[in-house]
């Protein structure tokens, strides 16, 4: 089993023991299950997954850091939702302007449309949990 904690700054989301965790990282999808070895690694805005008792639970997380330790799988990150909390509209606006702001910046460089593009991804992975896929 695994303890889980997600936290943003301004709650603890979630704090229970787990079977297994997936996490949204800077590097791709991580899979997370007893014992693993110790890891620190950037998350990026996505939908964080994780199954207890053969139920699997979905949230979308935003930027932040996973630490895995000892079992202990510890999720800062600046926002967390569950399905129920997303409000559809406010995320398809979020998309919107994150799109208009890439297209009016498509010659800049990659690092200088970051932020946006992390808004992007956000408000993609909100309306895909809202949608229930």
């Amino acid at each position: 089993m695994l303890k889980l904690e997600i936290v943003t700054p301004e709650r603890k989301v979630f704090d229970e023991t787990v079977d297994s965790v997936t996490v949204p990282t800077a590097s791709g999808e991580a899979g997370i299950l007893p014992n693993h070895a110790p890891l620190i690694s950037a998350l990026k805005p996505g939908i964080l997954s994780y199954s207890n008792k053969g139920t699997v639970e979905r949230l979308v997380v935003g930027a932040g850091f996973v630490e895995v330790s000892s079992d202990n799988v510890s999720v800062l990150t600046d926002t967390a939702e569950t399905a129920a909390e997303i409000d559809a509209d406010a995320a398809r606006a979020d998309r919107e302007s994150a799109e208009k702001a890439l297209a009016a910046n498509a010659t800049s460089a990659l690092e200088e449309t970051e932020a946006d593009r992390e808004r992007l991804d956000a408000a993609n992975a909100r309306l895909q949990l809202a949608a229930g896929k």
